[in-house]
């Protein structure tokens, strides 16, 4: 399984954002993260990082 947990970072703590996602791309200033159960959203921010080994993407809310 290649999914990663995505979390949204906002004031300093972490939130997790989506479970199992397969799907990330630019979607003009924002992202669209799509995971395997056809849920998705679309947000304002950038990548902070990530870590595949760890299943893991860390994403930086960013002002709309």
């Amino acid at each position: 399984m290649c999914e990663a947990n995505a979390y949204l970072l906002k004031d300093g703590k972490e939130e997790l954002l989506l479970e199992a996602v397969d799907v990330l791309e630019p979607k003009g200033d924002k992202l669209r993260v799509a995971n395997i159960f056809g849920e998705q959203k679309l947000v304002n921010a950038k990548i902070h990082s990530m870590s595949l080994v760890e299943h893991r993407i860390v994403l930086e809310a960013t002002r709309a």
